[in-house]
């Protein structure tokens, strides 16, 4: 039954009001702004924080339709600032000379029926330096000159007298003729026997 309540109320609450964005991290001494904007009538908008490490659920300023601020117990007013954006449809809290303990979860809120509706929340993270992505290291390509070749170049070297058409052919030419020496003398020793054969007869 608890959470069935809890849900109706979530639902109806994102039907009055849109808070944006869920996530903010940044850095030490900048400013950032969180938007609320509202679907119905409203009397006024309550900005509220709640702190995780202290376990606390701090009011920090209520706006109403004409412009009026109402500040909770040490806030600081030049922290804190609420703009109209649009004809009482939209709301944002401006959040200057941040530090990381403002660090916490920020909560937009009307008031509806005797309760309090509250938005989805923004989580505000501040640290003293952004996380950088890693860089990736590439290693440098080595270009190798590619060497110019003219056409007078191209045309000795790809020419009748060119060293690398006629040493191939002059030692195939050596090696034709070192395999023709074994058969020639074979020739010639059965040349010989045929001649010496006849002659006995």
């Amino acid at each position: 039954y608890i959470f069935l309540c809890l849900f109706s109320l979530g639902f109806y609450a994102n039907l009055l009001l849109t808070q944006t964005p869920e996530h903010i991290l940044t850095q030490t001494n900048n400013k950032t702004a969180i938007l609320c904007e509202l679907k119905k009538e409203h009397t006024g908008v309550y900005w509220y924080r709640w702190s995780q490490e202290r376990q606390h659920f701090e009011f920090l300023v209520f706006s109403n339709t004409l412009g009026k601020a109402t500040y909770g117990t040490n806030v600081s007013q030049d922290k804190f600032r609420v703009h109209e954006e649009r004809s009482h449809s939209s709301y944002s809290l401006h959040i200057s000379h941040l530090h990381p303990s403002d660090k916490g979860t920020y909560y937009c809120s009307v008031s509806q029926s005797s309760q309090l509706l509250l938005g989805s929340g923004t989580r505000l993270s501040v640290v003293d330096a952004l996380p950088l992505p890693p860089k990736t290291t590439q290693t440098p390509v080595s270009k190798k000159p590619v060497p110019w070749i003219t056409k007078s170049k191209a045309a000795s070297r790809k020419g009748p007298c060119s060293p690398l058409v006629w040493i191939p052919l002059v030692t195939g030419v050596l090696l034709l003729l070192l395999g023709l020496v074994p058969t020639a003398h074979r020739l010639y020793r059965l040349r010989r026997r045929l001649w010496l054969r006849i002659h006995r007869q």
